[in-house]
């Protein structure tokens, strides 16, 4: 064996101590021996014991509810300006935050390109492991390049452990572009938190299983970037009250939606809710004015474009 090679693996040997050191003292990473014998407990307590665990998740993340809030509102800010948000994360963190991005065009009609998902390894990463992809802040940088990321963006990093490189890779290189940042992890004094503007950690503590963070954390994950893309979209003028309103119709089930909506407002006939959407292309903001305001549809157009997408306010434009 040459001396290079030898060193080589001494290297990667003092490397795999040392993040190994890391990992234990991380909270999504303990060791529980009090579930060391899950394996031979009948389905049912098992289904009980993660039950359990899943229901501490809710009051992590209320633990942190100022701060999401403060985050949300920077990034309501940034959208209603034109800016987008971008998720970045890799494994279950990525695969979480393209499906929060996915979401968002049929739930509040917004374009594919406002709300977007990152994940270490692209596409393929959201099906297969793409070896190495995680630990690249390289990537990363390129990943945001590529979209084009700037100072009128909002970059959320997102990882479990709040140590994988390609999401503090992003959210350093978003910042230094200038884009207002966001790091949610799952353990405490993590570097993504340390490198975002807004740091959101939510301790859940350790999982069933040690080290698979799919499970708790990864719920804790799903319920703040629910909170993000939701209140954002609030905020936005998306919904009316706690309805849908900029619901995208693309099947059965939403046109049915979008009429039971326009219903739920205007308390007007089924005849006039066809008529309305007909009128205004199935769009149920605009359907609502025209019954409401009794203005044609490009009137309806014309008064959600002067109160940027609020119904609220072009109702009281209109004097509805």
């Amino acid at each position: 064996m040459s001396e290079n090679m030898s060193a080589d693996r001494s290297d990667n040997r003092s490397d795999d101590r040392d993040l190994r050191a890391q990992l234990e003292t991380l909270p999504t990473e303990a060791f529980r021996p009090d579930l060391a014998d899950i394996d031979r407990l009948p389905t049912l307590d098992i289904a009980r014991l993660m039950n359990g665990e899943d229901a501490t998740v809710a009051a992590a993340v209320a633990d942190r509810l100022p701060q999401i809030a403060a985050a949300i509102d920077a990034v309501a800010e940034r959208m209603a300006r034109g800016g987008r948000l971008v998720y970045a994360g890799a494994g279950t963190a990525g695969r979480l935050g393209v499906l929060d991005a996915s979401e968002c065009p049929p739930t509040f009609n917004t374009d594919p390109s406002q709300v977007v998902g990152l994940i270490a390894g692209g596409p393929t990463a959201m099906v297969t492991s793409v070896e190495g992809a995680e630990d690249s802040k390289e990537f990363a940088r390129d990943d945001l390049d590529a979209i084009g990321v700037s100072a009128a963006d909002t970059v959320v990093g997102i990882s479990a452990s709040g140590r994988t490189p390609y999401a503090v890779g992003a959210v350093e290189h978003a910042r230094a572009l200038g884009a207002l940042t966001i790091g949610l992890a799952c353990n405490p004094d993590s570097a993504l938190a340390s490198a975002a503007e807004h740091g959101i950690e939510i301790v859940a503590g350790p999982e069933l299983i040690t080290g698979s963070t799919r499970l708790k954390a990864g719920t804790a994950q799903k319920l703040v970037l629910n909170m993000i893309s939701t209140i954002t979209m609030i905020r936005l003028g998306k919904t009316y009250g706690n309805l849908m309103v900029d619901v995208r119709a693309s099947n059965e089930k939403l046109r049915a939606r979008s009429r039971r909506i326009v219903a739920l407002v205007t308390g007007a006939t089924d005849e006039e809710i066809e008529a309305a959407l007909t009128a205004t292309d199935g769009e149920v903001k605009n359907a609502i004015l025209t019954i409401l305001a009794g203005v044609d549809a490009q009137a309806a157009s014309r008064l959600l474009a002067e109160s940027d997408g609020h119904l609220r306010t072009a109702l009281a434009r209109a004097g509805g």
